[in-house]
């Protein structure tokens, strides 16, 4: 359920703010509800490194979401709305982490099947068709095996360390987008959005040292 809420109000938002500004800025939140949840309620003690890198990344990913004009995360109501995305994310990132290992992939598919559910109610009142062009329906199917693939990846990533580390590590996906629009789009960062790039590497080199 988690996962459905998030996208629905994720794509929300990107409908109505810049993209560059909504998604960092529901990353920052689905890192920091987990940590916090990990440390109090579940017994995780990252080491001071690990520590260090944890506090580097959510700076880093604030940093990448600011674009120097003075259009910060808190201007405008898509990224309120992206912070609404962030509680499902952290909901997601929470639950799949509780799986125990003898589960398989199964925690996977019921988490895609509640999302299902989940955005359905909430698509069919707005009288779109369920037809879809086929170079759409092809890129949408395309889109949902690579999330299915992500959240694998994390799901393995929980079982190999702690939560709050692979939590951190998979909010990475906003410096993604940032440097495709750098490299494909030609678009230049402001100073802070270089500087939050380069903490960000610097954070995954601790993460993954710490």
């Amino acid at each position: 359920m988690g996962t459905g809420f998030g996208m629905v109000f994720l794509f929300r938002a990107m409908a109505s703010g810049a993209l560059s500004i909504v998604v960092p800025v529901s990353a920052v939140g689905s890192v920091t509800l987990p940590v916090i949840t990990g440390v109090a309620l579940l017994g995780e003690r990252p080491s001071a490194p690990a520590w260090f890198g944890i506090g580097l990344a959510i700076c880093a990913l604030w940093a990448v979401s600011r674009s120097g004009h003075g259009d910060g995360p808190g201007a405008t109501p898509a990224a309120r709305v992206a912070l609404i995305a962030s509680v499902g994310f952290a909901v997601q990132y929470l639950a799949l982490a509780q799986a125990a290992p003898q589960a398989g992939l199964w925690p996977l598919v019921a988490s895609r099947l509640a999302a299902t559910l989940t955005v359905l109610p909430m698509a069919l009142p707005s009288g779109s068709s369920l037809r879809l062009p086929p170079r759409l329906a092809a890129l949408s199917a395309l889109n949902g095996c690579f999330a299915a693939l992500s959240l694998m990846l994390y799901l393995f990533a929980t079982r190999e360390g702690l939560t709050t580390i692979a939590v951190v590590l998979a909010s990475f996906y906003p410096v993604v987008s940032v440097v495709l629009g750098i490299v494909a789009l030609r678009e230049r960062p402001s100073r802070i959005q270089a500087t939050g790039l380069a903490g960000a590497a610097a954070a995954v080199v601790v993460l993954g040292f710490g």
